[in-house]
């Protein structure tokens, strides 16, 4: 099984996205696209311009298959911290 992961804010999520994510599909054309994403407050500790339930929900209708939440304590951190637990997070599962 192929699996395809995508870190990403969608901070608010938009046609590159959608552009991406349809671009992950017919290049690697994988059995599924899992996303970590940030939650209510995204890095450098910004609140989201929508909340994380909306802009999940814009991922899903985006094409992503599944969406997990990149812990607030991680999300709003360096870009290190940030990529370093997304990549761990979309690791293990």
């Amino acid at each position: 099984m192929k699996i395809v992961g995508v870190i990403a804010e969608y901070n608010p999520f938009h046609k590159g996205h959608l552009y991406h994510l349809n671009k992950i599909r017919s290049d690697f054309k994988p059995d599924g696209i899992i996303c970590a994403m940030s939650g209510n407050f995204v890095q450098r500790g910004e609140p989201a311009i929508f909340d994380k339930w909306a802009r999940a929900k814009m991922a899903l209708g985006g094409g992503a298959d599944l969406v997990f939440e990149i812990p607030t304590c991680f999300a709003s951190s360096t870009a290190e911290v940030f990529a370093e637990a997304s990549v761990k997070l979309l690791s293990c599962h």
